[in-house]
């Protein structure tokens, strides 16, 4: 004999806690209409875990008297139904634990490993029925819309509902199969005990739900539930994740649809409940978590998947090698390299160890926006770039003087996106490397020596361009013009000597090209060539009025100069507008130079030119570069150029770029700080400064709204002769909802610092 108690459930499932001499007992009984096979596949796979792993802690069937594992019973109203007696696993419910410490959630990530683990091998034939709280079915949450009454709330599902649809999927037939548990709620998950070992350390019951489908679901429900109630859902999953990637690894493909499974087992959550309630009005059971869980949809909508998917993938493949923490970097840093190269953020100095798109991870799996890498153009390590790379390394990489493929499909295809006469190119290493060669190319078309430049203008690290670089000679450390170097004044239609960007501002700063050049003159010499950018970066990515660079290039031309425009930061369509910066003002230069974004982020630059200056460089010196040019950096040149087009990057940089300096501008008017917004495309200044009428620049604000923002995991920077311009220039990737969260937290950043 024994003492029942009823436990809490659905109504047609009735559980009943039993104690007795024997010990305790959960009695579940089941309307007859229940498949009977249905309960065999609860019962084999219970006694599956225990062979494969005794240590996991759950339910163990007990048998009847007669040796049967289900029984029938009549009840009271003569209707029949199914019995079982299961052993009771002890311990708390992980609802009433509330435990959130990494260590605890990466433990119950490790306890579902086990599980998952020893469930991959067991089969039953009841394990493909059709079961809506399989993720595979999301299709039918369309069905239950109509029991949501919220119109806000329909539309959240909806939203999540068309991303499975359209992204997730058409993938689910190739992703790994097998049976799971199906439901690692906190009602369902036992806590026993805090310790290192997992298996001790919780219990798992009700297994009503489980089926056979793709095994990335488990840690997709239990990750779920885990983000119930937490300002930041996304945290805690990577920890879970690291635990049972431990134990039962995934693959790159299961974490690629993990966030969306996430969010739609939620979908399936709110849809089934207001279903069910519907059918059951008085069982508050059934909505005994929804409240919790439409918080935590309106969090995700607000989450961008890319920034996800990079946690989730740096929680499951940590770093391999020696792992150092920062200070012990930072020591050999000072021992082994020169302090003349600096680190990004030097008050908190930032270890990141992954890339992803627009975003950058730290050694903690943090994220952080990355507004300012211009280098990774197509992304953080864009899958088709490293497709070409890993592909045409794993085959041949040699360098240019060999007859290959892709070295002229690069050519052509590079001199194909730009105007005659520039068809032939050089390639190099780098952007700093490309105006080195532009600068000899020049001076051996033109035999002379004389460079006219734009103050603070910076074109490199090589010495030949040092000194053609006002940013570098005339900074901490620089020695000043060589005589052959003349600067002009920046055309600066914000603070300069003459003000706006219509085409009168554009001549009157032409005009201090041609007295200069006049200038040249007198002393009987003739310039080699005008070099300059398009828009001007360091200069806070700052537009250039109209038809200044006619006018110069009129004027250098009738000198006997040639123009050299460097499109190191401005080319492959960043500026939205145009896929060249030159374009801008309706000019062909007769040298362009290329670098960072051509290779997104492999040593790749190039110089294109015109075949008359190219054959005056064929003098018999002769010239041969061991890397430019080589297999691999065609093959990733050429992928780049495929994604920016396949993706529409350009037109992308346009309209979120357009969106984003909008934003920003329309927070002129609560915040005086910000004295202008300037550029084009993501490619975008914003000048901050003490007073719009003096223009006193506000640079110590500028650093402070910098290392809030990094606060916030958004990183910036600041250009400008005053560094007080704050630079972005994202990845291409950047989206309208990365503009948004990066307006909204500047206003929140720019109000708490009381501006």
């Amino acid at each position: 004999m024994g003492k029942a108690q009823r436990l809490v459930g659905d109504l047609a499932n009735q559980n009943f806690l039993v104690t007795s001499e024997q010990g305790a007992f959960v009695l579940k009984i089941v309307p007859s209409s229940v498949p009977m096979d249905v309960l065999d596949l609860q019962n084999k796979a219970l006694s599956h875990l225990a062979t494969k792993n005794a240590a996991i802690a759950c339910p163990r069937l007990c048998r009847t008297l007669s040796g049967e594992e289900i029984a029938r019973a009549r009840g009271p109203q003569g209707c029949d139904s199914l019995a079982r007696m299961l052993t009771f696993v002890r311990g708390d419910i992980l609802e009433a634990v509330g435990d959130e410490s990494p260590a605890f959630l990466e433990n119950l990530g490790r306890f579902f490993g086990h599980v998952d683990r020893a469930l991959q091998d067991f089969a039953h034939p009841a394990m493909e029925r059709a079961l809506p709280w399989d993720v595979r079915r999301a299709s039918d949450i369309g069905a239950r819309l109509t029991y949501i009454e919220d119109a806000e709330r329909i539309g959240l599902v909806e939203h999540f509902l068309d991303r499975f649809e359209r992204l997730v999927e058409p993938r689910l037939s190739a992703l790994r199969t097998s049976v799971i548990h199906n439901d690692g709620n906190p009602f369902n998950i036992l806590c026993r005990g805090r310790c290192d070992d997992a298996l001790q350390s919780f219990g798992l019951i009700d297994f009503g739900d489980m089926l056979r489908t793709c095994t990335v679901a488990e840690p997709a429900v239990v990750a779920a539930f885990t983000m119930l109630g937490r300002p930041d859902p996304i945290t805690p999953a990577t920890h879970l994740l690291r635990g049972y990637n431990e134990i039962f690894p995934l693959a790159p493909a299961e974490l690629d649809v993990l966030f969306d499974l996430i969010c739609i087992r939620l979908c399936i959550s709110v849809s089934m409940s207001a279903y069910q309630r519907a059918c059951e009005p008085h069982n508050d059971y059934l909505s005994i978590s929804e409240r919790a869980v439409w918080e935590a949809l309106a969090r995700l909508r607000r989450i961008d998947p890319v920034m996800v998917l990079g946690r989730f993938e740096a929680a499951c493949d940590p770093p391999s090698g020696q792992r150092r923490d920062k200070k012990t970097i930072l020591a050999l840093r000072d021992r082994h390299l020169s302090k003349a190269m600096g680190v990004h953020y030097p008050q908190a100095p930032l270890k990141i160890v992954r890339g992803r798109a627009q975003y950058l991870y730290d050694e903690e799996g943090r994220a952080y926006l990355d507004c300012v890498n211009n280098v990774a153009h197509v992304g953080h390590c864009h899958p088709r770039v490293v497709e070409a790379a890993h592909r045409q390394m794993a085959v041949l990489n040699t360098n240019s003087r060999y007859l290959h493929d892709n070295l002229v499909a690069y050519a052509e295809r590079l001199c194909a996106m730009l105007p005659d006469p520039l068809r032939v190119c050089f390639f190099v290493n780098s952007g700093s490397e490309a105006n080195d060669l532009a600068l000899r190319l020049a001076r051996t078309h033109t035999r002379r020596q004389d460079v006219v430049v734009l103050d603070y203008a910076y074109h490199g690290q090589t010495s030949a361009v040092v000194e053609i670089s006002p940013y570098k000679f005339d900074g901490p450390g620089g020695t000043g013009a060589r005589p052959f170097v003349h600067k002009v004044p920046y055309p600066d239609g914000y603070r300069g000597t003459y003000r706006g960007y219509d085409a009168p501002v554009g001549q009157k700063y032409a005009e201090e090209v041609r007295r200069v050049l006049a200038e040249i003159e007198e002393r009987g010499r003739r310039p080699t060539a005008f070099f300059s950018e398009a828009l001007l970066s360091l200069h806070g990515q700052s537009l250039i009025p109209a038809g200044y660079l006619d006018a110069v290039y009129r004027s250098v031309r009738a000198a006997g100069g040639i123009c050299i425009v460097d499109e190191v930061q401005t080319g492959f369509g960043r500026i939205g507008s145009h896929f060249w910066g030159f374009e801008t003002q309706n000019v062909i230069p007769d040298i362009i130079t290329l670098g960072k974004p051509i290779g997104n982020g492999y040593p790749l630059g190039a110089v294109v030119t015109t075949p008359e200056i190219g054959e005056s460089f064929h003098n018999g010196m002769g010239y041969f570069n061991t890397f430019g040019g080589n297999t691999v950096a065609c093959a990733v040149g050429l992928a780049v150029l495929d994604v920016i087009r396949d993706e529409a990057l350009q037109a992308r940089a346009a309209e979120v770029g357009g969106h984003l300096k909008a934003e920003i501008e329309s927070l002129m008017e609560r915040h005086p700080l910000i004295g202008a917004v300037r550029g084009s495309g993501l490619f975008l200044g914003v000048e901050l400064v003490q007073d719009r009428e003096s223009l006193e620049p506000a640079t110590a604000a500028a650093d402070e709204v910098v290392q809030r923002m990094l606060g916030h995991g958004i990183m910036l920077n600041t250009d400008g002769p005053h560094l007080n311009i704050l630079k972005i220039k994202p990845p291409l990737p950047f989206s309208s909802q990365n503009a948004s969260y990066l307006v909204e937290t500047l206003h929140a950043v720019l109000t708490e610092m009381g501006h």
